[in-house]
């Protein structure tokens, strides 16, 4: 599983690289989504690799992220209780074990915003014009993303 976070806007940006970020569901800095490990995605995040940061999230920050950035319709708080009322899984632990391990979807709990809206990293980005291999905030991070989304949860 990907967690892409969107870091750069679109302003004078090729409409190519906006399609698939629109595609991606990312409208807005700092806004994030959890997406499998599939080609088709893969192919997505290496267009769009110098507007976004992404890399693979491990079970705990996926469970702290869900806890608290996830969203349901009339943007009220994901709680153990919607999961429990509207999926199979006993609580937020048990779904983000799944969804970590590619058994699941957001889309399997009816009324989940797929999008997490996530705060700015706490000290900033260190900058968003290079990768980060140079330094920077841009591109693949393997699972250096996790800390990352911690500095944003």
């Amino acid at each position: 599983m990907y967690a892409i976070v969107q870091v750069r806007g679109v302003v004078n940006t090729r409409r190519d690289i906006k399609d698939t970020l629109k595609m991606l569901r990312l409208h807005h800095i700092n806004h994030c989504v959890l997406v499998p490990d599939t080609p088709e995605y893969l192919g997505m995040i290496r267009k769009v690799k110098d507007f976004v940061a992404y890399g693979e999230v491990d079970v705990e920050t996926v469970e702290t992220i869900l806890r608290t950035r996830g969203r349901v319709e009339g943007n009220r708080p994901l709680t153990d209780e919607y999961v429990r009322e509207n999926s199979t899984y006993p609580g937020i632990t048990d779904f983000a074990r799944a969804l970590a391990s590619g058994e699941a979807r957001l889309s399997d709990i009816p009324g989940v915003k797929p999008v997490l809206r996530l705060h700015p990293p706490r000290k900033g980005y260190r900058t968003i014009k290079r990768t980060y291999p140079q330094g920077g905030a841009l591109g693949y991070y393997g699972k250096e993303i996790n800390e990352l989304l911690h500095k944003m949860r």
